[in-house]
C-alpha cells in the first residue's frame, strides 16, 4: 500500500512540471541528441529522446544520463520503439524494453512503450520499469486510418499507465472530432493522463486544439524537417504562431482551407495580426478537398471563420446561408463569416487585393487584360477588371472552363497560339502554376510574354518564373505578397470588426518569404519562426527589407530592358485596337492599401437588419461590422442564395447543449 501510494504521489508530481509541448530528439549519436538537447533546453525542458534512431542505443545511455544529471531541470521522456510498430528499432519487444529499463535508471523519468509489446511482454513489464523508477506512457499509433479508439483505451487500461498515448491518422478533417471526443470522454474514464494526437496533414489542427480538449501534452519537431511523425510541427512553430500556450475554451478558430496548405503563410500572417490585436483566436491550417469535411469540422469546433483556397471557392458556395452581392455575382468565395446565429456567410476579397494594386499604377478602364485560368481567383481577377472597364480576355487549360466564365462576365477567350501575336496592357497569372513545391510547365514563353504589367497572384516564392521571365523582358511585374496580404487583411476586418495591422502583416511575410528564398534547396527551413523577433522588429528596418526587394526587382527590370522600346506586334486576332491604357508611376508593389476596392461594397454593416428592405434572414445574421475604413456603413445585405425557413430572433447560443457541456468539464 505504501509503495503505491509513494507511486500516485511520483506521478502527480511528475504531472505537474511537464510542459504542453514535448520536443521529439532524433540523431545518429548521443552527442548529436545531447547538442540538440542543449539548444532545446533554452526554449522547453520537456524532451523526448528517440533511442530507436540510434545504432546502438545501450552505448549511449551513460552519455545521456551525465546530460540528465548535468541539467535537471528537463523532463526526459526515453523511447525505443521498434520497427514493426512504426520505430526504428530492429531487435526485439524483449530487447528494446531492457534499453527503456536502463533508461530508466540513468535517469530518464518517463518511459514510453508500444501497446503491442507490452502486451506480449511478461505480466511484469510495468512493474519492471516502474521499479527502474520511470513513469510509464503505454503508446499506439495507426499510421493508416482513425478507428475505435474507445477499443484501444480499453486494452491499455488493465496495465495503469501513468499515460495514455493514442496516436491514429487523420484521412479527413472530420478524423480530428473523432479524437477529440475521445479527448473529453476520457477525462472522466481514466485515471490516467491522455495525450492524443492525429498524425497527418489533416491532423494538425488536433495538435493545437487536442490540448484543450484534455489531451496531457503534445508532441512538437525540434525543427522543421526533423519531424518524428506525419504532420508533426516545429515546436517554434507551435509557440510563437499557434501560441499554442494561450489557447483555451474561450479562443475562437479561424483557418484557413484547401488543397495543398502546408506552404500557405496564412496561418502565420494572421495569428501575426490576431497577436497585435489581442484577439483571444488561432488560425489554423486546414487540409482538405472536401467541402462537406470541411464544413462537418467547421460546425462541431466550432470555427468561426475560414480562408478559402484552391480548390473549394465555387464547391462551398451551396453550403453557405448566403453569399454577399459581388461573391453571388463572381460565383467564388475566399472569406467565410460564421454569424451570431450560428450560420456561415460568403465573402470575396480577392478582388480587393487584385484590383487594388493595378490601380495604384494603371487606369482600368479600357486597359487590355489577360488572365490566365479560370478558377476562383481567375474569377475575381476577371469580374474585378469588368467592373473597372478594362477589357479581358481568358486563356484556360479547359477551354470550355474559359468560355463559360467569358460568358458570365462578358470577356473574351484566347487559345494560346494566338499569343504571340497579341499585346496587353496587363496579363494575371491567377493559377497555381509557380508556387512553391509544384513542378509544373511554364504557362507561356517568352515570345507570348507580350504585356506592360504582370501581376503573379502567386506569392510564394516572392519571384516566380513568370516574374522573372516578365523582368527579362523589361517589363514591369507586381508580385503576390501585394495581392495576398490585402486580402488578408481585409478578411481579418470582417471576422474581427477591427482596423487590421496591415504592416505587421506585411511585415512577417516578407521577411518568411526572404528567408525561403536565401536558403540552400537542400536545408529547410520553417518561414513561420521567430514570430516574436520579427514583429519586435524595427519598423524603419523592415521598412528597409521591403524597399530592397522593390529595388532588386526594380534594377534587375531595368538592367534587362532593351535600349530602345520594343514595339508592340500587330494583333492577328481580336486584339485591342485601341490606344493601350497608360501606366502611371506607382509606388513600392508590397505596400498594402488600408481600403479595399470592391469587397466591402455590400458587406453587411451591423447585426441588426439592413435598411430599407425586409430582412430576409434572421436579425444579427451578421456580426458587428469592422472598422468604417473597411466596411462603409447603410450598404445593401448579402445577396440571398437561399431564404431562411423562420425570420424569427436567431439562437441566444451557438454552440450546442453538447458543445456546452464539453466547456463546463474542461
Amino acid at each position: 500500500m505504501e509503495t503505491s501510494t509513494q507511486v500516485a504521489v511520483a506521478s502527480h508530481l511528475l504531472r505537474s512540471r511537464i510542459g504542453k509541448i514535448c520536443v521529439a530528439l532524433t540523431g545518429s549519436s548521443a552527442e548529436e541528441l545531447i547538442e540538440k538537447g542543449t539548444q532545446v533546453l533554452k526554449e522547453t525542458t520537456f524532451l523526448e529522446f528517440r533511442l530507436d534512431y540510434l545504432p546502438k542505443p545501450a552505448d549511449a545511455l551513460p552519455k545521456l544520463k551525465k546530460f540528465l544529471a548535468d541539467h535537471s531541470e528537463a523532463t526526459a521522456i526515453a523511447t525505443c520503439r521498434c520497427k514493426d510498430n512504426g520505430g526504428k528499432f530492429a531487435g526485439s519487444s524483449t530487447a528494446a524494453l531492457d534499453i527503456l529499463v536502463k533508461a530508466a535508471e540513468a535517469g530518464f523519468q518517463i518511459v514510453d512503450i508500444e501497446l503491442e509489446s507490452v502486451e506480449k511482454l511478461p505480466k511484469n513489464t510495468m512493474e519492471k520499469l516502474r521499479g527502474a523508477g520511470a513513469a510509464v506512457i503505454v503508446s499506439w499509433h495507426d499510421f493508416n486510418a482513425t478507428k475505435d479508439l474507445d477499443n484501444i483505451a480499453k486494452r491499455m487500461e488493465p496495465f495503469a499507465p501513468d499515460f495514455m498515448k493514442v496516436v491514429p491518422t487523420a484521412k479527413s478533417l472530420s478524423d480530428n472530432l473523432t479524437l477529440i471526443r475521445f479527448l473529453e470522454k476520457m477525462d472522466d474514464r481514466t485515471n490516467a493522463s491522455v495525450v492524443g494526437i492525429c498524425m497527418g496533414e489533416p491532423g494538425i489542427i488536433s495538435r493545437v486544439l487536442g490540448l484543450r480538449a484534455g489531451s496531457a501534452f503534445t508532441f512538437a519537431a525540434a525543427t522543421l524537417g526533423e519531424e518524428t511523425a506525419p504532420g508533426q510541427i516545429a515546436a517554434r512553430t507551435l509557440i510563437e504562431t499557434y501560441r499554442i500556450d494561450q489557447v483555451d475554451v474561450a479562443t475562437k478558430v479561424y483557418g484557413v482551407a484547401g488543397n495543398p496548405i502546408r506552404s500557405s503563410l496564412s496561418p502565420l500572417m494572421i495569428n501575426t495580426a490576431f497577436r497585435r490585436e489581442t484577439v483571444n483566436a488561432v488560425y489554423l491550417a486546414l487540409q482538405t478537398s472536401k467541402a462537406d469535411d470541411l464544413f462537418k469540422l467547421a460546425k462541431e469546433i466550432p470555427i468561426q471563420g475560414l480562408s478559402i483556397t484552391m480548390p473549394l471557392k465555387q464547391e462551398i458556395i451551396p453550403l453557405l446561408e448566403r453569399t454577399d452581392p459581388l461573391s453571388t455575382k463572381i460565383g467564388a468565395v475566399n472569406t467565410v463569416l460564421r454569424a451570431q446565429d450560428g450560420k456561415f456567410y460568403g465573402f470575396n476579397t480577392d478582388v480587393a487585393g487584385i484590383v487594388g494594386p493595378l490601380e495604384r499604377r494603371m487606369n482600368l478602364k479600357n486597359a487590355k487584360v489577360l488572365v490566365l485560368g479560370a478558377g476562383g481567383a481567375a474569377r475575381a481577377a476577371v469580374f474585378g477588371c469588368r467592373d473597372r472597364g478594362a477589357e479581358v480576355w481568358i486563356m484556360n487549360r479547359t477551354a470550355e472552363t474559359a468560355q463559360k466564365l467569358a460568358r458570365q462576365a462578358g470577356a473574351k477567350t484566347i487559345k494560346r497560339d494566338a499569343l504571340s501575336k497579341t499585346s496587353f496592357d496587363i496579363i494575371i497569372n491567377a493559377t497555381s502554376v509557380g508556387m512553391a513545391g509544384t513542378k509544373t510547365a511554364d504557362l507561356i514563353s517568352p515570345n507570348e510574354l507580350n504585356a506592360r504589367i504582370v501581376f503573379d497572384l502567386v506569392y510564394n516564392p516572392i519571384e516566380t518564373p513568370l516574374l522573372k521571365m516578365a523582368k527579362q523582358k523589361g517589363i514591369h511585374v507586381i508580385t503576390g505578397v501585394e495581392m495576398f496580404v490585402t486580402q488578408g487583411a481585409r478578411q481579418f476586418e470582417i471576422w474581427t470588426g477591427k482596423p487590421a495591422p496591415d504592416q505587421e502583416m506585411l511585415r512577417v511575410v516578407i521577411h518568411a518569404l526572404r528567408q525561403s528564398s536565401e536558403t540552400p534547396e537542400n536545408e529547410l527551413i520553417d518561414p513561420t519562426a521567430n514570430v516574436g523577433r520579427i514583429m519586435n522588429m524595427a519598423a524603419s528596418e523592415m521598412a528597409a527589407r521591403v524597399a530592397a526587394v522593390q529595388a532588386k526587382i526594380d534594377a534587375e527590370a531595368a538592367a534587362a530592358a532593351p535600349t530602345t522600346p520594343v514595339a508592340a506586334p500587330k494583333a492577328a486576332t481580336k486584339a485591342p485596337a485601341k490606344a493601350p491604357a497608360k501606366v502611371v508611376a506607382a509606388p513600392a508593389p508590397v505596400k498594402v492599401e488600408s481600403k479595399p476596392v470592391v469587397a466591402a461594397k455590400a458587406a453587411p454593416t451591423k447585426a441588426a437588419a439592413p435598411a430599407k428592405k425586409p430582412a430576409p434572414a434572421p436579425a444579427k445574421a451578421v456580426v458587428k461590422a469592422p472598422a468604417k475604413k473597411t466596411l462603409p456603413a447603410k450598404k445593401a445585405a448579402p445577396a440571398k442564395k437561399a431564404a431562411p425557413k423562420k425570420a424569427s430572433a436567431p439562437a441566444k447560443k451557438t454552440t450546442s447543449k453538447k458543445a456546452v457541456k464539453k466547456s463546463s468539464k474542461r
